[in-house]
């Protein structure tokens, strides 16, 4: 029986690109955290101004979700962990 090995090459990009792929902090809607409280920390960690917090705010009300930060998963966990510390109900997808 011939059997045969293919052996898959890959470039040095191709491998970075694997690494780098995307993940995403997902703000999700609770009945805990005042708006107040979420654009304070969405400003405080993330860097958004304020109109841009309050957007987010929004669309995590009515949506139910917003996708907040997107980047590799050790940059997204950093964040899920401060936001989780301070009280946000965040995950990474």
């Amino acid at each position: 029986m011939d059997t045969q090995v293919k052996e898959e090459v890959l470039t040095l990009e191709e491998i970075l690109a694997g690494l780098k792929q995307s993940h995403h902090l997902i703000l999700w809607n609770d009945d805990t955290n005042t708006f107040d409280h979420v654009i304070h920390c969405l400003i405080k960690y993330l860097d958004y101004t304020e109109q841009q917090a309050q957007k987010i705010a929004w669309t995590v009300h009515h949506d139910g979700k917003c996708i907040i930060l997107e980047g590799s998963y050790t940059e997204v966990e950093v964040y899920r962990k401060i936001l989780q510390q301070e009280g946000l109900t965040v995950s990474v997808e």
